[in-house]
């Protein structure tokens, strides 16, 4: 009986996380997080990011169309690069800056918080295991706090990035360590660069196979395309924007949906 019992609950607790892990993931919507609205577009000092970009020119490798990090290459003394960058980030006030200068200042940030997230839990298979028991990855843990307010990295996406730029080309920028993600791109964002690398992540993702898979009688989407669909719009509004950067133009018809959350380790 005791031990009945205990195979009952094991399967009820597997198929517990079963649902935890399917459902957890609900793309947030964007919800604008007013504070963080205001800008001095008089202010044309520009911030720096070059330890972000000496930690990309390290341990970023191209494979195919990947770009991987190779997370076991970070000795001590990138873990201490990368936790300056971040310390060094934290303490700016980003609404002292320019618009354009915070788009690059909240994507850095973000890819630089996900790459520490990883490294400071490394060896690990998938950033969704990082977190508590019944957490789906790291996404609503504080990881930063800017202007004394503590930030997760959805409040960076969702809360900031989405509901003020109302861009859907964020989703190319912003990288989740794993393989079905937009490139981590080689280059930090900055004021001036910050157009180009997005049609750059867009055409790069939007050209692969982890973005858009078409045959004759069906095509598999990243999902990304259906998490965010109020930012991609309506199955016509999605093909037009993805045929703004195909190489071959798509016409979508039975639409499947996948993604891969396996690290983006290069090895």
């Amino acid at each position: 009986m005791q031990s009945r019992l205990l195979l009952t609950f094991h399967l009820v607790f597997a198929a517990f996380i079963l649902l935890v892990s399917s459902t957890v993931f609900a793309a947030p919507k964007a919800d604008l997080w007013s504070y963080w609205q205001s800008s001095n577009e008089a202010n044309s000092m520009p911030i720096n990011h070059q330890l972000w970009q000496q930690t990309l020119n390290r341990h970023i490798v191209q494979q195919g169309d990947q770009t991987l990090f190779s997370y076991n290459q970070v000795d001590q003394e990138g873990k201490w690069q990368l936790d300056r960058y971040v310390r060094e980030m934290s303490k700016i006030n980003p609404l002292k800056y320019r618009k354009a200068e915070q788009f690059a200042y909240w994507v850095n940030l973000y890819n630089a918080l996900t790459v520490q997230l990883i490294v400071d839990n490394y060896p690990i298979k998938s950033i969704t295991k990082i977190g508590g028991l019944f957490s789906f990855g790291p996404w609503d843990d504080d990881v930063v706090t800017v202007n004394g307010k503590k930030l997760t990295l959805n409040d960076i996406e969702h809360r900031i990035l989405r509901p003020i730029w109302q861009d859907n080309r964020i989703h190319y920028a912003v990288n989740c360590a794993s393989l079905g993600c937009p490139n981590l791109q080689v280059h930090a964002f900055t004021a001036s660069n910050s157009d180009h690398l997005l049609d750059l992540a867009a055409k790069q993702f939007i050209n692969s196979k982890k973005g858009v898979i078409s045959t004759n009688n069906k095509t598999q989407l990243s999902s990304i395309y259906d998490w965010y669909q109020a930012d991609f719009g309506n199955t016509a509004q999605l093909q037009r924007h993805l045929n703004q950067y195909r190489t071959t133009p798509v016409t979508l018809k039975n639409i499947d949906y996948d993604y891969d959350w396996a690290l983006n380790e290069a090895k």
